[in-house]
C-alpha cells in the first residue's frame, strides 16, 4: 500500500509541475516583458517583421545605466529579438538578404549601432560575437519629446520602404530600410 501511494504521489507532483512549467512558457503575455512584435509592408506582399519582448522602465535610468553604452544589448529582453524578411533589403548602407536573423543594438549617447547577426534562437544576452554580423549599422539619434516608459520598436512606412525606430526612455534610434 505505502508502494502504491508513493507511486501515485510521484506521478501527481510530476503532472503537476509539467503543468506550472508548460504554463509558465507559453503565457509571455504575463511575463514582466511582454511579447511584442512589428511589421512592415512592402511592395508585392513583401514584409519585415520583429519579433521582441518589451521590458518596462520601472523607474530606471535606461541608456547608459540599467543598458550600459558602447556595449551589445540585446535590444528587448527575454529572447533574442528576430528579425525576418522576405526579400532583400538595404538597412542603411548595408544589403540584408531574405531571411531571419537576430538584431542587436550597441547604444551610445548620440550614436547607435545596429547589429544584425546571422546566428538565430539566443536566449537573453547571449551575443554570439563579431564574426556572426551580417551588418552593423550607423542609426540615427534622438531625443523623444517625453519619457517612453515601455521599449518599443515599430516601422513607420516611408516611400521607398520603412524606417525602422526604437523607443525607450527619452531616446529614438532609427534607420531607413529600402527594397533592393
Amino acid at each position: 500500500m505505502r508502494k502504491l501511494f508513493a507511486v501515485f504521489a510521484v506521478a501527481c507532483l510530476t503532472l503537476g509541475l509539467m503543468a506550472a512549467l508548460g504554463s509558465a512558457q507559453t503565457d509571455k503575455a504575463s511575463r514582466p516583458s511582454p511579447a511584442a512584435k512589428a511589421s512592415c509592408a512592402l511592395a508585392d506582399g513583401k514584409t519585415i517583421t520583429v519579433d521582441y519582448s518589451s521590458p518596462r522602465a520601472k523607474g530606471r535610468k535606461i541608456f547608459g545605466g540599467l543598458v550600459p553604452y558602447g556595449e551589445v544589448w540585446r535590444a528587448g529582453a527575454n529572447e533574442a529579438t528576430t528579425f525576418v524578411t522576405t526579400t532583400d533589403l538595404m538597412v542603411g548602407s548595408s544589403h540584408v538578404p531574405a531571411g531571419s536573423y537576430t538584431i542587436f543594438a550597441i547604444p551610445n549617447k548620440d550614436k547607435w549601432s545596429l547589429v544584425i547577426s546571422k546566428k538565430t534562437g539566443e536566449w537573453g544576452t547571449a551575443y554570439p560575437g563579431a564574426s556572426e554580423d551580417l551588418a552593423r549599422i550607423d542609426m540615427k539619434v534622438s531625443a523623444l519629446p517625453s519619457a517612453v516608459e515601455n521599449f518599443t520598436i515599430a516601422f513607420d512606412k516611408t516611400a521607398s520602404g520603412c524606417t525602422l525606430r526604437m523607443d525607450w526612455e527619452t531616446t529614438r534610434a532609427s534607420v531607413e530600410i529600402s527594397r533592393m
